[in-house]
């Protein structure tokens, strides 16, 4: 499967064609279906002010930047990083027009000629939820995601969460996942069979884990307007 990485970032201001340019980077890992620890982040000197309104939002000046490096110097190990990934990024558009301008900059092209391909989550999540509400904030209190500690914007902050929120929302893409690695689960299965289980350790979930599960269920439910599959088969 193609290596997937969620991608945020923050910016001095809106408007990339005006000179804004890009403060912070952050990349997080998607492997297997779950949140790796292997991350890129950077804070970067844009060399120019930071727009008030944009502080407002990340709150982060010139002079918190002044010291950080320029994006000339990290542009290879960002690259490294994202190298033949399926990148995702939640209004994709801006993002890519920022970075893009960024690259070609230091002569090194566009975002597209090294990754895989770029998904906007914002896209998706407007399939999903026509007519609702699609920010960060709405999609993380939509699937339980917990963000209260999202108090500013941040790049690293912002891509964990969306990838959170992403793992949320293609849930049911899991079922085709397990058709498709049926044969290796046999294979571990008739591996199994040689282990001694007698001894085997069972961690029952905590209260909080089974009221965040039930929680989970009901909203699902209520999107679906139907029985969810675990609560049928545990009845």
């Amino acid at each position: 499967m193609t290596r997937q990485v969620v991608l945020d970032t923050e910016t001095t201001g809106l408007n990339a064609k005006l000179g804004d340019r890009i403060i912070e980077i952050g990349c997080i890992e998607i492997l297997s279906r779950r949140v790796a620890e292997r991350h890129f982040h950077t804070y970067l000197n844009p060399e120019r002010d930071v727009d008030l309104g944009a502080t407002r939002v990340h709150g982060l000046t010139l002079e918190d930047l002044r010291q950080k490096p320029k994006f000339a110097q990290v542009a290879k190990e960002f690259l490294d990083y994202i190298s033949g990934a399926e990148v995702f990024i939640h209004n994709a558009e801006f993002d890519v027009e920022f970075l893009d301008l960024e690259l070609g900059r230091c002569g090194l092209g566009k975002l597209a000629d090294y990754v895989a391909k770029v998904n906007d989550t914002l896209a998706f999540a407007r399939e999903l939820h026509p007519g609702k509400k699609n920010t960060l904030d709405a999609l993380c209190e939509r699937y339980f995601v917990n963000n209260a500690h999202r108090t500013l914007h941040g790049a690293l902050l912002d891509a964990h969460l969306l990838a959170e929120v992403y793992l949320a929302m293609t849930r049911g893409q899991e079922s085709l996942m397990m058709e498709l690695e049926a044969p290796a689960q046999a294979a571990a299965a008739a591996a199994l069979k040689a282990i001694d289980l007698s001894n085997l350790i069972v961690l029952p979930a905590l209260p909080d884990e089974a009221a965040l599960h039930e929680q989970y269920l009901d909203a699902m439910e209520k999107e679906t307007k139907g029985k969810s599959l675990w609560r049928k088969l545990a009845a």
